[in-house]
């Protein structure tokens, strides 16, 4: 048996052909750039969310740095970041010309550890940026605490993370501003770079409407240095079209992790957190083994597919040299050890068996 890592083929058939009707009456229309199929995903996600604003824009990275840029933080100004984190969280605070100030996850959950926030506030903190890490929310009651203590933003990274709840609140309303990423192996994924940006401050929204396209707030009259980050009329057509189906996505999601964290029984596997596994999406199932490559080979063998996320940490990667000689061993740690398994809504039930078999075996 052969079990990619993932298939996007595999996990779009199912909307092939409403998302290719669908796409042809947008070609048809000939408006293909900030149109009523935006604006109709803007509305449903938004509601989605429980948020009052979605902006939709290219990517994730935008979605962050323009959220960052419209909070007019003077330059050099610090943000709190997640050590353990795809780079994208961090290179928007670069990109905002910020600068990243990293804080160690717990080695639990693999997110941002509350009681190390506080520690790394100094006077020229201006917010707290926090990751939904493999679709898991952190704890925002704490982190929104600390922020209001010390009268700073939170911003969310919930590119991996959507639909996730705390405490009965979905990812992208429970601080300031998030940004989400659309990229097509995400939960909801569109057919090529796509992302937004939800808030519930007016200001905010208008300033980030501006930025995204050219820093305008009306044609040819620009108020703003801004960005051309616009998600097509053909991404907002297919996130119309798997939007709907996306809560019946994440619980097929969790029927799978559920299945993983009661039948795999493997000493040398230490499994995700189960504390919250019905208000988690998935995004990725991570685990963590020592001898990893060794590991990934014996799955490799019996046709599974693996992958890591990440494995390097991104105060350890080139284009932060000067953060290379920083030593976080909590994070270190887990981006030497984590495996991600497969996990999506293309697996079958003998599928997921052969793969806990096998990881039994190991």
């Amino acid at each position: 048996m052969q079990i990619p890592f993932l298939s996007l083929k595999a996990t779009n058939q199912v909307y092939e052909a409403q998302i290719t009707e669908a796409v042809t009456q947008t070609v048809c229309s000939g408006w293909y750039i900030l149109g009523e199929r935006l604006k109709q995903f803007e509305i449903d996600f938004a509601n989605y969310c429980g948020v009052k604003y979605c902006i939709g824009v290219a990517n994730g990275l935008d979605a962050l740095t323009i959220l960052l840029k419209a909070s007019e933080f003077p330059n050099n100004s610090e943000i709190i970041v997640p050590a353990n984190s795809y780079i994208a969280t961090i290179l928007a605070v670069s990109n905002a010309n910020l600068i990243p100030v990293f804080v160690e996850p717990k080695l639990e959950n693999y997110l941002i550890d509350p009681q190390t926030i506080e520690q790394a506030i100094t006077p020229k903190t201006k917010a707290i940026l926090v990751t939904h890490l493999y679709g898991k929310c952190c704890e925002m009651d704490k982190i929104n605490d600390i922020a209001q203590q010390y009268n700073l933003k939170v911003f969310e990274d919930a590119a991996q993370a959507h639909g996730a709840v705390y405490q009965n609140k979905k990812a992208g309303s429970l601080s300031d501003g998030a940004g989400f990423s659309f990229y097509p192996s995400k939960n909801l994924g569109a057919m090529g770079d796509a992302g937004a940006i939800t808030t519930n401050d007016d200001a905010l929204a208008e300033k980030i409407y501006s930025l995204r396209n050219y820093g305008s707030s009306q044609k040819y009259i620009f108020d703003y240095q801004g960005y051309n980050s616009r998600m097509s009329e053909i991404q907002a057509t297919i996130l119309n079209i798997k939007l709907p189906y996306l809560d019946a996505d994440n619980d097929f999601r969790r029927k799978i992790a559920k299945r993983y964290l009661s039948e795999i029984h493997n000493p040398k596997i230490i499994l995700p957190p189960i504390d919250s596994i019905d208000n988690d999406v998935w995004h990725l199932f991570v685990v963590r083994v020592k001898n990893r490559d060794l590991f990934r080979q014996f799955l490799s063998e019996h046709g599974i597919g693996t992958d890591i996320h990440y494995p390097l940490a991104p105060h350890q990667q080139s284009a932060y040299k000067s953060w290379n000689s920083l030593t976080l061993p909590i994070t270190e740690k887990i981006h030497f050890e984590v495996v991600s398994l497969p996990l999506n809504t293309a697996l079958t039930d003998q599928e997921i068996s052969y793969i806990i078999y096998f990881i039994n075996k190991y």
